[in-house]
């Protein structure tokens, strides 16, 4: 891919604040002198925030991971020519393409620099998901560089929160997690499971590029979502080249692709830059089970004396101690050598200790609550109608209602529907 080819980026910035502004349209040839800032003029990521020792906190990190502070180069941060950075970028055998530009350079400096020792813990934690990731990508054609798109969202903390609400590796805000399938209630939250939400994040990705016909504008939109990206693509004049949108999207979302770019060269010339994984020993091999029954962790810690910590942290989905299998089947995810004693006791398991774990006020609950949570009516909007109105005839809030449709603003149209969910 020739650096040539690649989109329009921009060259001279100005200052402002802690954000940086393009003033030209010119592309950084790999032989130009790049004007570098200071990391804190980008909008670095959420995930670059998360502590290292928050993310060794994990139980697969202390289970499996052992921290070396010599693994990475001391305080010394090593650096390339343009030249050398744009050839790398473009050597990658992606269908995504790689743009080297000045802000491309300043998050590279980042992950390389201030932030490596976050990389060297992805290295180690892909081996744990990026089977499943790249599955996942596989299945719906989504290109598989982007398997390192929850290192931008969550830096591979499988508990990851957001001050915006998104959860789990690839950071699903509730109403989209909705939309794929990814449901949340008191007892499951399935934007934390593994499996679930690379699945839910290959099918809204794919949706994306076909609502886009361009995969850097997939992945802006994900960032931000598709009707930003769609009202910058208005506002540029009809223009579909992420860096034509550059001024017209989110600030949040403008070093979101260079992001992108950046962790893609990270993970791939870490060597080139004095970093390398944590040490890994190997985990043990798990399988799922299929629950349909209530079942409590208690149940299933007395049949095959698997510990709790290790059964928490191989479910993460499960906020409580209960899996509500009478409500719709959940699976079981545990080592091998667990699994047969479970499967051997049959029915034998669910009755163990159900008087005491399953009080019926505490069934009810599960049974008649979850239900109701997980369903939804369409509306379809009428002329004069608005979301006020409509929130007033459900019972709800206007905000929900937005959150539950992906709706950045209040506009709304007739003869469009709704998704309006009971609560």
């Amino acid at each position: 891919m020739s650096i040539l080819k690649s989109c329009f980026s921009l060259i001279t910035i100005l200052l402002i604040t802690t954000t940086v502004k393009a003033q030209s349209d010119s592309i950084a040839t790999p032989d130009s002198t790049l004007t570098i800032v200071a990391d804190t003029t980008i909008n670095l990521p959420e995930s670059f925030y998360i502590g290292l020792d928050s993310l060794l906190n994990d139980w697969y990190a202390r289970q499996y991971l052992i921290y070396d502070s010599t693994c990475i180069s001391g305080a010394a941060t090593v650096k390339f020519s343009d030249t050398i950075y744009a050839e790398r970028l473009s050597s990658l055998p992606t269908i995504v393409e790689m743009p080297y530009n000045y802000l491309t350079r300043q998050y590279i400096d980042a992950y390389t620099g201030r932030n490596k020792e976050v990389i060297s813990y992805c290295l180690s934690m892909m081996n744990f998901y990026e089977e499943t990731f790249v599955n996942a990508l596989n299945k719906y054609g989504v290109p598989v560089e982007l398997k390192y798109l929850p290192i931008i969202e969550s830096a591979l903390k499988p508990k990851a929160y957001s001050r915006m609400g998104a959860a789990g590796l690839w950071q699903f805000i509730y109403s989209t997690g909705r939309t794929y399938g990814l449901y949340v209630n008191s007892l499951v939250d399935d934007r934390y499971d593994v499996a679930k939400c690379s699945e839910a994040a290959a099918k809204h990705l794919k949706d994306l590029y076909d609502m886009f016909g361009d995969w850097s504008l997939a992945i802006a939109a994900y960032n931000c979502g598709p009707g930003n990206v769609s009202k910058a693509i208005t506002r540029s004049g009809g223009k579909r080249n992420f860096w034509d949108l550059y001024p017209y999207l989110p600030n949040e979302t403008r070093g979101y692709l260079p992001a992108f770019v950046a962790v893609n060269y990270a993970m791939t010339f870490h060597k080139e830059h004095g970093i390398c994984a944590m040490a890994t020993t190997q985990p043990e091999i798990t399988d799922t089970l299929h629950i349909n029954k209530n079942l409590h962790f208690q149940q299933i810690m007395d049949f095959c004396g698997i510990e709790e910590a290790e059964l928490k942290a191989l479910n993460p989905q499960y906020l409580t101690d209960v899996i509500p299998g009478a409500y719709k089947t959940y699976t079981l995810r545990l080592p091998l050598e667990h699994i047969r004693p479970i499967v051997e006791a049959g029915d034998s398991l669910y009755e163990h200790k159900k008087e005491e774990l399953f009080p019926k006020s505490k069934l009810a609950y599960i049974d008649d609550d979850m239900k109701n949570r997980n369903t939804y009516v369409v509306h379809r909007i009428k002329e004069g109608e608005t979301l006020s109105s409509i929130a007033v005839k459900y019972h709800t809030s206007v905000k929900n209602i937005k959150n539950w449709n992906n709706l950045s603003s209040d506009r709304i149209r007739a003869g469009k529907t709704l998704r309006i969910y009971n609560r």
